[in-house]
């Protein structure tokens, strides 16, 4: 069953105690959303941010980025409550479902989201999990300082592609308003977001070179493997973007390559990917998803790639 944002709120309330959580692999929109919480709630609960993974370079300057552990450091631990943001199902938080002993609150904006926690809140209408934050902070009436709205800006701002993407709606452009009265510079953040060591603009590059057009230039594939994830220091976000934008491509995928198992990134232009990331036990939104399988480069690419063309062709996956 699906919350009312007001009940969201009660069920927060009540717990003294609480861990944020989020996908691994974070984005702008689960870091910024974690922030947010921890910003929003601080004075009155005693919140932790636990991670299994490691806060994106290119996050770090977010307030309160700090703050987030690892979840192999923090160990096994009890909370009132467990709220997850940005998770469109209880795999993608890795070992936090494990250690953390607390009744589960879903709060996130997925498509593919199956509802798979004790309470849930999932909005597929909005831009982002952040914006759902914002809402949600604003219904219970708290502070919004500076550091709060930096982190929502964040969130809400990558998720749509900085108000290009058609998840852009005039409540998102509202929300926005509103944390730049508050002083948010949103040319501060651009800089921060844009700004990349060395390393990963030659990583992207040797990813660029990579670029295969299949089905006719309908489809663009790119493949990053592990000499590029150790020059970027695994920073490879919005590599995905530059197959996309290439004249006739209605598909984009990227293949990561790990030591066991391959993610692979999808974005399009007309069709709808979440159906494709569902395939191989993955997800996210019409237009962008991404799931992660086991096996290696040689096995997981065909497959893949058979899928990819049934769906621009219009065909059963």
């Amino acid at each position: 069953m699906n919350l009312a944002l007001a009940d969201v709120g009660r069920i927060i309330d009540k717990a003294a105690t609480i861990v944020v959580t989020t996908h691994v692999h974070p984005d702008g929109d689960a870091i910024g959303s974690m922030l947010g919480l921890y910003h929003g709630l601080s004075e009155r609960h005693k919140v932790r941010l636990i991670l299994d993974d490691s806060v994106p370079p290119m996050l770090g300057f977010l307030p309160g980025a700090e703050n987030i552990e690892r979840v192999d450091a923090a160990g096994r631990l009890a909370a009132d409550l467990l709220v997850i943001v940005d998770a469109g199902d209880i795999d993608r938080i890795g070992a936090v479902a494990t250690n953390v002993s607390a009744p589960r609150l879903n709060i996130d904006h997925h498509k593919s989201n199956n509802g798979f926690a004790d309470y849930n809140y999932v909005d597929t209408t909005v831009s982002s999990t952040g914006e759902i934050v914002y809402r949600l902070l604003r219904l219970m009436g708290k502070r919004f300082t500076i550091d709060l709205a930096v982190n929502l800006y964040t969130a809400i701002a990558t998720d749509c592609g900085f108000f290009r993407y058609a998840n852009t709606t005039p409540d998102t452009m509202i929300c926005c308003a509103h944390l730049m009265e508050i002083g948010v510079r949103p040319d501060l953040i651009s800089e921060a977001l844009e700004t990349r060591p060395v390393g990963v603009l030659r990583a992207l590059a040797k990813t660029l070179s990579t670029l295969e057009i299949e089905d006719g230039g309908r489809i663009a594939v790119i493949t990053a493997g592990p000499d590029v994830l150790q020059e970027a220091d695994n920073d490879t976000e919005g590599f995905i973007n530059f197959p996309r934008a290439v004249e006739g491509v209605e598909l984009a995928i990227m293949f990561t390559v790990f030591a066991s198992a391959v993610r692979v990134s999808f974005r399009s232009k007309s069709v709808d990917v979440s159906r494709l990331a569902a395939a191989f036990g993955g997800g996210g939104h019409i237009r962008a998803a991404g799931c992660t399988i086991e096996g290696n480069l040689e096995t997981v690419k065909p497959r893949v790639l058979a899928a990819a063309r049934n769906m621009v062709g219009g065909k059963e996956l």
